[in-house]
């Protein structure tokens, strides 16, 4: 119990009219009658706060949050008594969640309902508590404020943010993935599957024409292909201390796994199996699979994975690999290097590419770019140019040697991977190089 400011108030009056009573001796017993009046007053309603009951509520929210995006949480609060509760609600929420709409202040009727709407933005994925809901209740005159926390407690999970892939499901099935800047290339015709005979149209290679079937039909037809099915795609996940950067609030393990689970999803649409292995921090291995629930299963598995403080080895996430993924797959390895790390990724590549299809994705900082497009004004701003900029020479001679070596290497910004990724994979797959 906690006395409220009205209280606090009266009492500072009754100390002020006794302290008036050392030079107004009259006033001694409107002093002693105004306490008296106070006393009871606050006595009464202390009692009066003891007997009013809890409220009951009920927290209702999704399963999981997505990372970095505002999402709603309602809370009902229920008055099953016979008296008038007012109320302060505040949801124990994690510390270090961003809030919208908390506290809330309740007026309650006899056998009424409200409800309190607020917003949380996590900051990062994993498990986090709620350990249940803060109530103040005021006492019937406000003299008194009784605060106890209140259930439901629950266990809460960040899930990183698929909001990519909800936008990827609508323009799909509108067919309007050019939005997303995945781009649909002309299919080569090697190293796919024949779906079905169809007319010849204008810009048809000759080579898709179907003599047999233009003879029958007495006019031109073609075969029409489509990207081979039933192959697999296994994701290298660097968890390792690189991966700990963030760009413009976002870690690059972060913008990886929204990367992963988009192509994952993209992927599984076009009848592959995807699995997972991760490196440099925890040890996580998912075997391709291909039914529909492939998805939401790296999800379930990865949502709380953060970046370690070990230093990543590639080459012996290859070897793990190799033992394995027996079978041929596209394999894209997500990292971030430096110039310690080239030697060792090149042996990972090579000793991947024996038996199957190698893509590097390496994430650079976007704080590399913002410093060569910086004006140069000083002595400083021109050595640093020249450091940056040869670094970043060195990185594109050393993934210039990756790509001699039969390895595609993408060099990206972390906002650029999720398109450039899908992408990849398309041209891969109309290319028949799998």
């Amino acid at each position: 119990m906690h006395p409220r400011p009205p209280l606090i108030h009266a009492l500072a009056i009754w100390t002020a009219v006794g302290l008036a009573t050392v030079w107004l001796p009259w006033t001694w017993p409107l002093w002693q009658g105004l306490g008296l009046l106070i006393a009871a007053l606050a006595l009464g309603d202390l009692l009066a706060l003891h007997r009013l009951p809890d409220p009951r509520i009920t927290r209702r929210m999704g399963r999981a949050l997505p990372l970095g995006a505002w999402s709603q949480v309602t809370l009902e609060v229920a008055n099953g008594s016979d008296q008038r509760l007012r109320l302060s609600v505040h949801d124990l929420h994690p510390g270090e969640f961003a809030v919208r709409g908390l506290p809330a202040d309740l007026d309650l009727p006899a056998r009424h309902q409200g409800r309190v709407d607020y917003r949380l933005r996590p900051p990062s994925r994993g498990d986090f508590p709620l350990t249940g809901c803060a109530v103040a209740t005021r006492s019937p005159l406000g003299l008194w404020r009784r605060t106890r926390v209140l259930p439901p407690a629950q266990p809460l999970r960040v899930f990183p943010n698929f909001a990519e892939i909800s936008r990827y499901t609508l323009l799909a099935a509108s067919d309007q993935l050019a939005q997303l800047g995945v781009r649909r290339l002309r299919r080569l015709g090697r190293g796919a599957e024949f779906h079905q005979l169809r007319e010849y149209r204008e810009g048809d290679s000759l080579r898709r024409i179907d003599w047999k079937a233009t003879s029958r039909m007495h006019k031109l037809i073609a075969r029409e292909y489509q990207d081979e099915r039933d192959q697999r795609l296994v994701f290298l996940l660097d968890c390792g201390r690189r991966m700990r950067h963030r760009d413009q609030g976002r870690g690059h393990l972060d913008e990886a796994l929204n990367a992963l689970l988009l192509l994952a999803y993209v992927a599984v649409r076009q009848g592959d199996a995807v699995g997972l292995m991760t490196y440099g921090g925890p040890q996580r291995w998912f075997a391709p699979r291909k039914e529909p629930g492939t998805v939401n299963r790296l999800l379930q598995g990865l949502y709380d994975l953060q970046p370690s403080l070990e230093a990543a080895d590639p080459l012996v996430a290859a070897r793990a690999l190799l033992a394995a993924m027996p079978r041929r797959a596209l394999v894209v390895v997500l990292t971030n290097s430096r110039d310690e790390d080239q030697e060792g990724l090149a042996q990972a590549a090579q000793l991947l590419r024996r038996r199957h299809l190698v893509v590097i994705a390496d994430l650079r900082e976007a704080a590399l770019d913002r410093a060569l497009e910086a004006p140069i004004a000083t002595l400083d701003d021109a050595l640093r140019f020249h450091a940056v900029h040869g670094w970043l020479a060195e990185r594109q001679h050393q993934q210039e040697r990756l790509r001699h070596l039969g390895i595609q290497v993408l060099d990206l910004l972390p906002a650029q991977l999720p398109i450039a990724l899908v992408n990849r994979y398309f041209e891969i797959k109309r290319a028949g190089t799998l």
